[in-house]
């Protein structure tokens, strides 16, 4: 451990891990700068308010928080979760700076990056938190998909869970907020499906989406369109969907040779995956 190993030893299973920040101009995508950790990381989200700092989660059970105009190392490290942090995500709600965290440990952190320590840690979950996700729309309330078969819907402000859904008979890897209905949520899971669930009404998913192979590992909904998303697959597709169409696949896409780990749609560009 410490030592720093350049991208290519990284990724050949060293137990190394780089973060990549890449920029995109007339040339194509060309890499900016790359920091170096220890573990494997596994997931990354842009600051809501700064456009030079990013929060990495870690193999180790630590989040890091980088700044592109500073090239050494992490600003601060967060080592509380006591096994792999899988997940992060920067709230989107005007009006406050919270991280939200989900581990292999069980449990959710929250997290202020102006503050040392967590202020806050969501625990409920049966197995491993795979996803959790800021609602784009209520301040203070992220959802989070477990191993444990279930969705649940967190307040910030209340230490326990505020709803529990069993979304699928299999782990779900993946889950995400609509960006034009607060109370539409969707999930992706071990058992190859995607399942769309109105937070009002959790009796049965709203809408059911069949077509990959293979678990599904992450889904996003579109920021442009109300019905459409996109999901990628350890069957190595991504694919597109909408859900309010009678057939709702519109395309696969099979650029991948492996397993698809993640995916998200341009804020910027309608176009752009």
């Amino acid at each position: 451990g410490g030592t720093s190993c350049d991208g290519l030893f990284c990724f050949a299973g060293l137990g190394c891990g780089t973060l990549a920040v890449l920029e995109q101009n007339e040339a194509g995508i060309v890499l900016l700068l790359s920091f170096d950790w220890n573990d494997g990381l596994f997931d990354v989200t842009w600051s809501e308010n700064n456009e030079h700092v990013l929060i990495t989660s870690s193999g180790d059970g630590s989040l890091q928080i980088w700044d592109t105009a500073k090239t050494k190392g992490p600003l601060q490290v967060y080592k509380e979760h006591t096994q792999e942090a899988y997940s992060v995500d920067w709230s989107q709600t005007r009006g406050e700076q919270l991280v939200v965290s989900g581990s292999w440990d069980q449990t959710a952190k929250l997290w202020d990056p102006a503050v040392g320590k967590s202020l806050c840690t969501f625990k409920g979950h049966e197995g491993v938190i795979y996803s959790t996700i800021w609602s784009p729309h209520i301040p203070g309330c992220f959802a989070s998909a477990s191993g444990d078969q279930t969705l649940r819907i967190w307040d910030i402000k209340s230490p326990g869970v505020k709803l529990v859904i069993p979304a699928h008979q299999a782990e779900i890897l993946s889950c995400d907020w609509c960006k034009y209905d607060e109370n539409l949520l969707v999930t992706g899971a071990v058992d190859c499906s995607l399942k769309g669930w109105d937070l009002r009404n959790i009796r049965q998913p709203v809408f059911i989406l069949l077509g990959h192979t293979y678990a599904i590992r992450r889904v996003k909904f579109s920021p442009f369109h109300a019905t459409l998303l996109a999901s990628c697959s350890y069957d190595f597709t991504v694919r597109f969907w909408d859900f309010s169409k009678p057939s709702p696949l519109l395309e696969t896409v099979e650029h991948h040779t492996e397993f698809t780990c993640g995916l998200d749609l341009s804020l910027h560009n309608r176009g752009q995956v």
